[in-house]
């Protein structure tokens, strides 16, 4: 068969970017997120203007422009992984216009499980290396086992910061899965697992799909 199409969807903290770099590497796929294609196309013409203009004034992107940006992306991939888009549901009526998708998984996690992980993340501010206070602590507290730099808290790491991230995610995203899920085409994982275990389930889910 031809390269599967894929999407993964998940709250801030459910894992997506490593599952998502686990499919890819299974199935010899490209792994497409709205930021890394966002940044590799920020001078590419639409009729709302660049994404540059938007990410340098500090702006959302529109929802016109990110479609483009994305519909460009997918039309260059044989096979993908869709990471971070639809976010919305009238991103979601694009996407359907744009490909067929063979498989949409979502990892479930609880709001306090997400809370727990992202307020824990430690990030250093040398080479950018993230650890966790509880999951995978440094030897040394505030210290990088990597290159020894300090490791911080990011801003949108803070539990208000957080616990907004997962309102918006509710508000805008959770409509989106659910339309998946009438549909009868959602994969539904337990994000709660260990990553050994959550990628098990789902590398079993879509070879079941394909």
């Amino acid at each position: 068969m031809s390269e599967p199409h894929l999407l993964l969807f998940g709250p801030p903290g459910a894992g997506k970017g490593t599952q998502s770099a686990n499919v890819a590497d299974a199935y010899g796929i490209e792994h497409v997120t709205t930021g890394d294609a966002l940044r590799a196309n920020k001078d590419m013409e639409t009729e709302h203007g660049t994404p540059r203009e938007y990410m340098e004034a500090g702006e959302l992107v529109p929802d016109p422009v990110v479609d483009a940006i994305v519909a460009e992306a997918l039309a260059t991939a044989e096979g993908y992984v869709l990471d971070g888009y639809p976010r919305n549901l009238d991103q979601a009526a694009e996407l359907d216009a744009m490909t067929d998708l063979d498989a949409a998984a979502y990892l479930s996690v609880s709001e306090s499980t997400l809370v727990e992980r992202l307020t824990g993340r430690r990030v250093c501010t040398e080479c950018g290396r993230n650890h966790h206070v509880e999951f995978d602590p440094p030897e040394e507290a505030g210290v990088c086992d990597d290159c020894g730099g300090e490791l911080t808290q990011r801003e949108d790491d803070t539990e208000d910061v957080v616990r907004e991230r997962l309102r918006v995610y509710r508000e805008n995203t959770e409509p989106v899965v659910e339309r998946y899920r009438e549909r009868g085409e959602l994969i539904e994982i337990d994000g709660e697992q260990p990553p050994e275990a959550v990628w098990t389930d789902l590398d079993a889910a879509i070879e079941n799909v394909l």
